[in-house]
């Protein structure tokens, strides 16, 4: 140890976020931040034939009421990365759990499905502003490198736990609670969040630029292409107009943007185009067939929330497991074997899924689920680590931030198309929902076929 660091005062160890045990409190209140916003991307799916039932609406609302936080949180996730460096880490955490909570508790005081959907509205831009601050605080919690390596993975295990969990969790609260049960669980959660908040050493600001009208376009190209999917007839004609009129004017903003929320030149490299294109494929499948198969299980089979919260468990207790043995396959044999494979098994799954009817046991759409979850899972981390390997060193949080907007957008519109097919007629609508989802892999595959290129690809 050097003469520096022996006499540090206490002041400087708390700016530095090493305070005794101020270390592990903090990486334990950015994991609750992250798998709580995780959560209540799908904890919601397997509630919503409840919700319907109070407060009505119909399948076109009860997508809106995923979406609105999906598409919200995905879209300002382009900009919150900034915004958390202007604010400090600690101070955009609090805001973004603080408001998450009081969402929460409005989105289960709901009247009517207006209110519950502009409250989940609020709460994917609060979650926004929550994900790259908790990842900020875990970094500013472990300077070294190698110890701040492991609490990173020990971040994205809370996200993959919290996946896996989603489903179960709101079958269970639904069953022996309410609806309204999956939004009230969040208000001790987030108020523990801010408690072992106040042992986290308080965050610097740092200069951050700020796209805003880059950030405004995009918002409104991603709710009109999605309002035009969900909606359809005339006024979703309107809509589509509204999101290529918005989606042109915000490539031409991004063209010229000194600090774009999007830079448009990060896809002229074919490793970021093959890793955000498999990774929009992953979150299509994955959350438009739980999304699908959850009104499958209740609203075609007649099953209580809890038997399809139960359902979903073979594929997602599976996932966490398979995130640590494709990271290190990754290691072992680049990033494109354990990619391949795992497009390859989602796919075979996606296939086998077409046979399902509305007489196929539960058991046996719950194995046939598998595939999926495990192939999607081994897909991530790989190309995550393709889309880091592709930029520079001081663009990997914005790449970041580009990779994981794109999933969830791809995963926001995923349930919207999905949703509009099962309208028409649910068994036909479910497998042309899986087949395009197929065709999709089909695609990513082929995209897959050459090396991926950078130092780790072979």
């Amino acid at each position: 140890m050097s003469t520096n660091q022996t006499t540090r005062s206490p002041q400087s160890a708390l700016r530095e976020g090493e305070l005794p045990g101020s270390g592990a409190v903090t990486l334990f209140a950015a994991v609750l931040g992250f798998a709580l916003i995780t959560l209540d991307a799908s904890v919601v799916t397997v509630a919503l034939p409840a919700i319907g039932s109070a407060l009505g609406g119909g399948l076109a609302g009860l997508q809106w009421v995923v979406d609105s936080y999906t598409l919200v949180f995905a879209a300002l996730m382009l900009s919150t990365g900034a915004f958390a460096d202007r604010a400090g880490a600690t101070r955009a955490y609090a805001l973004g759990i603080t408001v998450f909570t009081l969402a929460s508790a409005a989105c289960g005081l709901a009247p009517n499905l207006p209110a519950l959907i502009g409250a989940r509205v609020v709460q994917g831009a609060a979650a926004a502003v929550v994900l790259p601050a908790s990842l900020s605080l875990v970094r500013q919690a472990y300077p070294d490198a190698g110890r701040r390596a492991r609490a990173v993975s020990l971040w994205a295990a809370g996200g993959s736990v919290a996946v896996a969990l989603g489903p179960v969790a709101g079958g269970a609260l639904t069953t022996a609670w309410d609806w309204r049960g999956i939004f009230f669980i969040n208000l001790p959660l987030g108020a523990l969040a801010l408690l072992l908040l106040l042992r986290a050493p308080r965050s610097a600001r740092r200069p951050a630029p700020l796209d805003v009208p880059g950030q405004l376009t995009a918002v409104v190209a991603l709710t009109a292409v999605t309002f035009a999917v969900i909606e359809g007839g005339a006024t979703g004609a309107v809509a589509l107009a509204v999101a290529v009129a918005a989606g042109a004017v915000f490539v031409r903003i991004e063209g010229r943007q000194p600090h774009p929320v999007v830079p448009l030149g990060l896809f002229r490299d074919r490793a970021v185009r093959v890793a955000v294109a498999t990774g929009a494929a992953c979150s299509v499948a994955f959350y438009g067939t739980v999304f699908v198969f959850a009104l499958f299980f209740q609203q075609v089979q007649g099953r209580s929330a809890l038997f399809a919260g139960l359902a979903f468990l073979p594929m997602s207790g599976l996932i966490p497991v398979t995130n640590v043995v494709s990271g290190k396959l990754a290691g072992r044999y680049g990033p494109r074997l354990p990619m391949l494979v795992g497009q390859v098994l989602a796919l075979v799954g996606l296939l086998g899924l077409l046979s399902v009817d509305a007489g196929t046991s539960a058991a046996a759409v719950a194995v046939l689920l598998v595939p999926v979850a495990l192939g999607c899972a081994l897909t991530i981390p790989p190309l995550t680590a393709v889309m880091m390997d592709a930029v520079p060193a001081e663009r990997a949080g914005l790449a970041a931030g580009v990779l994981n907007a794109a999933r969830q957008v791809a995963g926001g519109l995923g349930i919207a198309v999905f949703g509009t097919l099962v309208n028409g007629g649910f068994v036909a609508g479910l497998r042309a929902s899986l087949a395009g989802s197929a065709a999709l892999f089909a695609l990513t595959l082929v995209l897959c076929r050459r090396p991926l290129g950078g130092p780790a690809a072979h």
